[in-house]
């Protein structure tokens, strides 16, 4: 029979190796609770699960919800917080999309700019996230994806926007869905009688805020830092960064801002005050023959999708207050900014006009200045017309974006990066450096659209999103190994960073013809 040691017959040799033996467990099993497990991701609703994408093992979870599904009784309703779940929530297939008409390829935009066939749906207020975090407290930084489409289409699971090269890279990618169409920016005088707030038409922004509120919370589970958040976005992607940089509801939720061919300064069909919003959502119910809110809440969301109409952010003085003037008395979030425009951002599908009309509608638009306006915009001629239009669809991105970069220079303290992208994609269609073009470039995407690209191409995406990254990163695009030096903007002498076949600093391009429109439009 084996005698049982007692504790004072121990030698102090044995105490010590059982001491050392316990407190490497211990550590252990802190750095395992610590490490980020791919199928036990806590959030503040639930555990959720992803997959592991390719060789360096980036940690993607798609779908998970940021929002309680905005149906029924809360269609129209600002976002509801989510329904905690028991068990692990699977987030590894695509979310639904914000219903919407089914995609369709045209003009330049191919299949890889539009979202997944399906699934399409109401119920569509979730996220994804890559992360190439090993552990929750590598406090990574952030970009918050905002998806363009006119504020009538688009996804966060369209497949250019896919976030594990830049997740490679260093940073956490969230990419988002929100309310689109009719269900996220209907306005009316009986929504903004119900509203807390006393107004309507935003739901698709208070979505987006919505969805920063929870990376807020969130993105430290996975790796993130919730103190370094870039929101970003192109297109309508980039007129919901411009409101939410002057929303007092996001003040506090990001840290710098990149905002690809678009904002608000100027006027544009997809924004609107609040009572021209409502006046619009009146008119809509009356031409139906509804009688209450609640009737058009009974009606099914594929019904609501037909009616036609235009529908997008409201100027409401509370979600988004009037643009320039909170610029004007510096009451924006004063954020590092990243912005520009395209070389064909020509997106004009209007009637044709001849020169002779062309020239009697300046007369009209701009009386006394008309002269000076059509030598700076000719139109003697089919050709001379051609070129002119292209300049002022391009214009019609590029000014927005020139006037952000300046008032956030001359009314901010944070430093502004201003690009050009001039790169044509090969192949076919051709149409230039187009609207869109450039954004799948920063992503380091090339990989996922079928385009016979060439060596000058991916040499531009590995820089461009270098520079992006580091602007994620550090609120400045520079650093190691770029080809060159991006100035900070000074609208004094106002040049930008031409990304194209050559990355080179040049003069902004048709300045005569923006200064001469800045001072029209004042």
């Amino acid at each position: 029979m084996t005698e049982r040691l007692h504790p004072e017959f121990l030698s102090m040799k044995t105490i010590l190796s059982i001491f050392v033996l316990a407190l490497a467990i211990f550590c252990s099993s802190l750095e395992v609770e610590n490490k980020l497990d791919v199928y036990s991701i806590a959030t503040d609703a639930g555990l959720v699960s992803g997959i592991l994408v390719g060789q360096d093992s980036i940690k993607t979870f798609m779908g998970i919800p940021f929002a309680a599904p905005p149906v029924g009784e809360l269609r129209w309703k600002a976002p509801q917080p989510v329904q905690p779940w028991d068990g692990i929530k699977d987030c590894v297939e695509n979310p639904a999309s914000a219903i919407q008409n089914p995609p369709v390829p045209f003009f330049a935009w191919s299949e890889e700019f539009l979202i997944p066939k399906e699934p399409i749906s109401e119920d569509c207020l979730y996220l994804n996230v890559w992360t190439g975090a090993d552990k929750s407290d590598e406090k990574l930084p952030v970009m918050v994806w905002i998806h363009g489409g006119g504020f009538s289409g688009g996804s966060g699971t369209v497949p250019l926007y896919d976030g594990e090269e830049l997740a490679k890279k260093g940073i956490v990618v969230v990419t988002i869905n929100y309310r689109l169409g009719i269900f996220g920016f209907l306005a009316h005088p009986e929504l903004t009688a119900e509203n807390p707030d006393q107004t309507s038409g935003n739901y698709g922004i208070l979505d987006q805020i919505a969805a920063l509120e929870w990376v807020k919370k969130n993105i430290s589970a996975f790796g993130g830092d919730p103190e370094n958040i870039t929101i970003a976005g192109q297109s309508a992607g980039a007129l919901a960064v411009n409101a939410l940089v002057v929303s007092p509801k996001a003040k506090g939720l990001f840290h710098q801002a990149i905002a690809q061919s678009g904002g608000m300064f100027r006027g544009t069909g997809l924004v609107s005050g609040i009572k021209g919003a409502e006046e619009r959502g009146q008119e809509l119910m009356m031409g139906i023959g509804v009688q209450s809110m609640k009737g058009l809440r009974s009606i099914s969301a594929d019904s609501l999708l037909k009616i036609p109409g235009r529908f997008g952010p409201v100027i409401d003085g509370k979600v988004i207050p009037g643009v320039r003037e909170t610029f004007e008395n510096s009451a924006h979030s004063d954020v590092p900014l990243l912005t520009g425009w395209n070389a064909d951002d020509n997106v004009s599908f209007g009637p044709e006009v001849t020169p002779a009309h062309f020239k009697e509608n300046a007369k009209k638009l701009y009386g006394g200045m008309a002269g000076e306006y059509l030598q700076l915009f000719p139109a003697e001629n089919e050709v001379e017309l051609k070129e002119t239009q292209g300049i002022i669809a391009e214009l019609n991105f590029g000014l927005q974006n020139y006037t952000w970069a300046k008032m956030q220079t001359e009314k901010g303290e944070k430093d502004v990066y201003v690009y050009y992208f001039t790169r044509v994609p090969p192949g076919e269609p051709n149409y230039g450096a187009f609207h869109s073009a450039e954004f799948s470039y920063a992503f380091h995407t090339l990989n996922k659209w079928n385009r016979p690209f060439e060596r000058v191409d991916f040499e531009l995406e590995e820089n461009m999103s270098e520079y992006w990254v580091n602007f994620i990163k550090t609120g400045n695009p520079n650093g190691k190994g770029r080809p060159v030096e991006w100035p900070v903007f000074d609208p004094k002498d106002p040049m930008v960073l031409e990304l194209g076949t050559n990355i080179h600093v040049r003069n902004i391009p048709f300045w005569k013809q923006m200064k001469f429109l800045e001072e029209f439009n004042k």
